[in-house]
């Protein structure tokens, strides 16, 4: 394997943690109240691209492959929670 399919293969796997957190971020803003304390958008991206990198590689420790239907369920279960905390949702 070269370095360009290195590169592909593990984009193809922190892809959808990374969509995940920008649509999470995006929908946040719509549907949440607005929150002066929230952080920046992109801090917001971050630490949920974290929260869900560290989730995808959870599930492929855990089952031992990767694309696991329950590791998304266990994903978007995560980083809508992590996205709740720093919305600081639960003041509203």
């Amino acid at each position: 394997m070269g370095l360009l399919d290195l590169v592909v293969h593990l984009l193809g796997f922190v892809l959808p943690a990374l969509a995940v957190g920008l649509f999470l971020v995006g929908g946040a803003a719509v549907c949440l109240p607005r929150n002066p304390a929230t952080p920046r958008w992109w801090v917001q991206w971050a630490v949920n691209a974290a929260v869900g990198v560290l989730v995808l590689l959870g599930g492929l420790v855990i089952t031992g492959r990767d694309g696991k239907v329950a590791t998304y369920a266990v994903l978007v279960l995560a980083m809508a929670s992590s996205q709740w905390l720093l919305s600081r949702a639960w003041r509203k």
